[in-house]
């Protein structure tokens, strides 16, 4: 199990190095396909992924990544509008066929999956997003990374006791300064690239560590949706992983939280 969850997690390092390090259509397709895949995978979990709802889900999430594509994001608040207002007529026609909260996440997997996770793709494309995009990595998977080896070594008092027993405090506050650390020493390497950031050993760092508190956040409350419904894992298309969402559900907080605080700080 661990050798086929290694295995995995290179080729996504590679994957990731190769469309991210491209950008442009490569990336916003790949983007698109993770969102429509980790949307299918969160109405599968509600036993709506093939029904009416999940496809007027996934119309909805396309329909928001050409406006993303065409940079007409002014029209966002008319697809959120126009996909509520069908989400419930087929509430209320097909009535009692589906319930409530099948509708409500119906809506709110678009915003979940499909608009958070498009965030990697609009920092890729802000100035100097070349390099700026990779803090979106660092302050996902070094927060995990160092929260576990913190919480190992030190851990004590938990962090969610019931939805995450083996998560701690001291784990959480490690992955955060884990996290700033090596937005600290990326911005030694790289800063001098970046035109557009003033101080890029300050904003890195400050990005990371509030994209790694958010993270958790993320992971936490995908473990929670997961508990609720009585489900391990999301999917398994990735071995040793599991789903899209069980991969990247902590970067679905990350990509919004460095895009904006990286607008803010620079």
């Amino acid at each position: 199990m661990f050798a086929t969850r290694l295995i995995s997690g290179l080729i996504l390092v590679v994957l990731a190095l190769f469309i991210v390090g491209r950008g442009g259509a490569c990336l916003f397709l790949a983007s698109a396909a993770i969102s429509c895949i980790g949307l299918f995978e969160l109405y599968r979990v509600m036993k709506m992924q093939d029904k009416l709802l999940g496809a007027v889900g996934y119309g909805a999430a396309l329909s928001y990544y050409v406006l993303v594509w065409f940079h007409q994001e002014r029209f966002i608040t008319l697809v959120a509008i126009s996909a509520l207002m069908l989400f419930m007529a087929i509430y209320v026609v097909t009535f009692p066929k589906y319930g409530t909260e099948q509708v409500t996440v119906a809506f709110f997997g678009i915003f979940y999956v499909a608009v958070m996770f498009s965030y990697l793709y609009e920092t890729r494309m802000m100035a100097d997003g070349r390099y700026l995009v990779w803090l979106i990595f660092l302050s996902s998977w070094g927060c995990d990374t160092c929260a576990y080896c913190v919480g190992m070594l030190f851990g004590k008092h938990k962090l969610a006791p019931v939805l995450s027993p083996k998560k701690s405090i001291e784990g959480a506050v490690g992955g955060a300064l884990g996290a700033a650390l090596l937005g600290f020493l990326y911005a030694m390497f790289f800063g001098s690239y970046m035109d557009e950031v003033a101080d890029p050993r300050i904003a890195c760092p400050v990005a990371c560590c509030i994209a790694a508190v958010i993270s958790q956040i993320g992971d936490l409350a995908a473990s929670a949706i997961k508990r609720n419904h009585g489900v391990k894992d999301y999917g398994n298309l990735i071995p040793g992983h599991g789903g899209v969402l069980d991969r990247f559900d902590s970067m679905l907080f990350t990509a919004p939280a460095i895009y904006f605080a990286l607008t803010f700080l620079r």
